[in-house]
């Protein structure tokens, strides 16, 4: 009896202590990394909102499935605001943005990216830079607020129909763990897994490595959206299935073609064959979604793999700027 009132009382123990180290995260967190740009009032909650330089039209980039909000573009936005106006932010729960109670959708996400930017004083045109699942919030965007959005860019998109054109190769999966690792932040364990779970992306400078320790100060935070957003994929991807008509807007898509790694196949659960049958697929999901707009371009990227912005961003740079320049000319854009 006593062994078993000894194992509980330390049960406990950790349990507080990792409930102390939770909130003391917390704190360091607000203290040590205080949001990029400003925090903007959209009506009871505030999105992050980091817009810098000056110009036409401005340049406003959307994240992926991911947990680095604004911080996504790190490598980028810099390079575009010497030139025009560029904002990037971090959507509901992720980084400093306050969670929505509202269920995750596609329309719920452009609504608050738009108050945001009005609230901001922020006026279009706009060129919207989405990667992945922001591409396809960037073409909502387009469907809810058409006049305010003069040229777009995809970074590696999603497609409405990618579950199912793929379906014969892979399903999609999600690890319970990480479920297990969400239902437990309350206590530490995904503060103290963030550095693992989280792993650094090629950094360049210094102010890379700041970032990446912003983003782990506020993974168990960021990592909970993402998780929601992850469950809410397929409804996301229905809800963006309806609109496909950008106009003669000026688009430029970005292929990621490097081969899938060893750890993402086995992520995937799929051979190295099927791996390949896969990029072949996704491929041609980008040459249709060129054809979405009347004045388009298609670059695809051997040696990239799906986070483009951060493993090849002057490949990025280049698309972004040829469309601003596209707008500013009303010309359509230049191949990268």
């Amino acid at each position: 009896m006593h062994i078993v009132l000894g194992v509980a009382a330390f049960a406990a123990f950790l349990v507080l202590a990792g409930v102390v180290y939770e909130r003391l995260g917390q704190y360091r967190a607000a203290r040590d990394f205080p949001p990029a740009g400003q925090m903007v009032d959209i009506g009871g909650r505030r999105i992050q909102l980091d817009c810098r330089g000056a110009g036409s039209p401005t340049v406003v980039f959307e994240a992926g499935l991911s947990v680095e909000g604004s911080l996504s573009w790190s490598a980028v936005q810099p390079k575009i605001d010497a030139h025009t106006r560029a904002c990037a932010y971090s959507r509901a729960g992720l980084m400093w943005s306050d969670s929505s109670s509202a269920p995750h959708s596609a329309k719920q996400v452009v609504q608050d990216l738009h108050a945001a930017l009005t609230n901001a004083g922020e006026r279009g045109p706009f060129v919207l830079v989405g990667q992945s699942l922001g591409a396809l919030y960037a073409m909502d965007f387009t469907r809810y607020f058409g006049p305010d959005v003069a040229g777009l860019v995809f970074v590696d998109p999603s497609h409405p129909d990618q579950v199912e054109r793929v379906a014969d190769f892979m399903t999609e999966s999600r690890s319970m763990l990480s479920r297990v690792g969400v239902a437990l932040a309350w206590t530490g364990v995904l503060r103290a897994a963030a550095p693992v779970l989280l792993p650094r992306p090629p950094q360049r400078t210094a102010s890379d490595a700041q970032a990446m320790r912003a983003i782990w100060a506020y993974a168990p935070r960021s990592l909970t959206t993402q998780l929601a957003e992850s469950d809410s994929t397929d409804s996301t991807l229905a809800e963006t299935r309806g609109f496909r008509e950008l106009g003669n807007r000026p688009l430029v898509v970005l292929t990621a073609m490097a081969p899938y790694t060893t750890a993402e196949l086995r992520g995937m659960k799929i051979t190295p064959e099927q791996g390949r049958q896969v990029q072949v697929i996704w491929k041609q999901l980008h040459e249709e979604e060129v054809t979405w707009s009347s004045r388009s371009s298609h670059r695809v990227l051997p040696n990239s793999g799906h986070n483009i912005q951060l493993e090849d961003p002057d490949a990025v740079i280049e698309a972004v700027l040829s469309v601003v320049r596209a707008v500013r000319a009303g010309g359509p854009a230049e191949a990268p």
